[in-house]
């Protein structure tokens, strides 16, 4: 919890378990959180660093969500995550699209329950949905690069859309379509609009 951050001697005896260590991180400066990674890392490298607002709930204007990448940056070799009290499912995603891998969000079976946390607690269905966003967060970013998919290459108003590749004797092959052509004006005269040429 993020109020043992500067209990050293705690975070030192839990570091020499061996398991890893999960630091949340809020109500913190940043040489808090410098000397808890020291102390631990010194015994133990399985660490994971949370970022954390100690605000219940915490509106959305003091998340600070890009600690995250200064932890990322800070501290290298740490595990890096969010450790939230925001009411609702939308900052897990952006976390994870800025770097975060764990995600800590507070879980109850019914919000009308008694306590201070369960207003802004998870319901079993919000936190599957949750997940389900994670998942589909992941697979969204992609790879990094960028290409023409077969999916995008449309036929609109009589005109077909395509990409084509110069090959090493020189004719031009249609990507969506194994035919080949022998010029740029016979694929205009077959209604084709060329977006680009690769040799």
């Amino acid at each position: 919890a993020s109020a043992e951050l500067t209990n050293i001697p705690f975070l030192e005896y839990v570091a020499k378990t061996g398991k890893p260590v999960i630091i949340s991180t809020g109500a913190a400066t940043m040489e808090d959180v410098e000397r808890a990674y020291t102390a631990v890392t010194a015994i133990n490298k399985q660490v994971a660093l949370l970022q954390c607002t100690a605000t219940y709930p915490t509106p959305a204007e003091v998340l600070s969500l890009r600690v995250i990448e200064t932890y990322r940056q800070k501290f290298p070799d740490a595990v890096v995550g969010l450790s939230t009290h925001f009411n609702g499912i939308s900052m897990g995603p952006v976390s994870y699209t800025l770097g975060g891998r764990i995600i800590e969000q507070h879980f109850t079976l019914n919000r009308s329950l008694k306590g201070t946390d369960q207003a802004f607690s998870l319901e079993p269905d919000g936190m599957r949905k949750l997940v389900r966003d994670l998942k589909r967060t992941r697979l969204a970013l992609g790879d990094g690069n960028k290409v023409l998919l077969d999916s995008e290459i449309i036929e609109k108003d009589g005109e077909k859309t395509a990409r084509v590749n110069l090959s090493p004797q020189g004719r031009l092959l249609l990507l969506s379509n194994p035919k080949k052509f022998r010029t740029i004006k016979e694929i205009m005269k077959r209604n084709y609009r060329v977006l680009d040429i690769r040799i």
